[in-house]
């Protein structure tokens, strides 16, 4: 089990967080998303280390930005 932590900006509101947690429940391994909108906290546990492009990648399919990928 992994888990890292991402600080993700854009988010505004609620459906932000849900575009957020839905593209990046879709990479492979990833066993659990939370979203924090006040601190804009990305935590991704999966099964094992996860490429953080490929979380990168999700978060800006959703349409925000990883600020520290």
């Amino acid at each position: 089990m992994s888990t890292a932590t991402y600080t993700v900006k854009g988010m505004t509101c609620g459906h932000c967080v849900s575009s957020v947690k839905e593209e990046v429940s879709e990479v492979a391994g990833v066993t659990n998303v939370e979203v924090d909108l006040a601190t804009g906290l990305l935590t991704v546990d999966s099964d094992g280390p996860i490429d953080a492009a490929k979380i990168a990648a999700a978060v800006e399919e959703a349409g925000y930005e990883v600020a520290n990928p």
